[in-house]
């Protein structure tokens, strides 16, 4: 059994769609990053980032419970515990590692900052509205590129790199793109959203979360709240 402790964010959803995937056993906790849950201290001691999602396999290495925190770290863990979703060895695994960074490093914090100044920053700042825009139009359009050759983002087969960067598109509109301008990024996109395991993993903890957030929230999470010490 393996507990998540999650909300239904972009990097929530990776891990949620991962599971359903694999077809894993699992127990969901929800974390409201709105409400200020990823600062207790039980949350902190297996994800000392204050970061969702984090993870504890209770079958973990050797049989014991096991931790891990970062949606990236995860995605590979349970890959490697079941085998699936990432090739074992060979030019093939590379190209799905490069991918996955190229989420967790590029895609997943520039569609965020995107996110955030279009639709969250407290009064509108033009030069970083533009800035994250066209950050985002450009790195759709890397992605478009590499799907005009392959049917999946690392090749010809499903991966980790595919199931990290979908939750970061699904918001595209608030991230001031149409893909409509980038037909292989589309057809991609629908083919990922049509995956019976992909809704379900999508539609964990939906019913919780709330649209937009309360003065508390935004505090808790882009001010002063994000940076006291604990």
């Amino acid at each position: 059994m393996i507990d998540v402790y999650s909300w239904p964010t972009p990097n929530g959803h990776k891990v949620h769609i991962a599971l359903e995937e694999l077809d894993l056993d699992y127990r969901v906790h929800a974390i409201n990053i709105g409400k200020g849950d990823q600062f207790g201290e039980e949350f902190l001691r297996i994800s000392p980032n204050n970061k969702i999602p984090a993870i504890v396999d209770q079958e973990g290495p050797e049989g014991r419970p096991f931790s891990v925190f970062e949606s990236g770290a995860i995605l590979l863990y349970l890959a490697e515990k079941t085998g699936r979703l990432l090739p074992a060895s060979g030019e093939a695994r590379y190209r799905v590692m490069e991918w996955l960074m190229f989420q967790m490093g590029g895609l997943g914090p520039m569609l965020g900052q995107a996110h955030h100044f279009r639709n969250y920053a407290p009064k509108h700042i033009q030069y970083a509205h533009d800035r994250y825009t066209n950050e985002a139009g450009r790195l759709y359009r890397v992605m478009d590129r590499q799907l005009a050759a392959h049917a999946w983002l690392a090749g010809e087969e499903y991966s980790v790199a595919d199931i990290a960067a979908f939750p970061w598109i699904r918001p595209h509109r608030n991230q001031g793109q149409d893909l409509d301008d980038y037909p292989n990024l589309k057809r991609w996109y629908q083919a990922m959203d049509a995956r019976e395991a992909v809704q379900r993993g999508v539609a964990v903890l939906a019913e919780a979360r709330q649209q937009g957030f309360d003065e508390e929230a935004k505090r808790l999470l882009f001010g002063e709240g994000q940076y006291q010490r604990r």
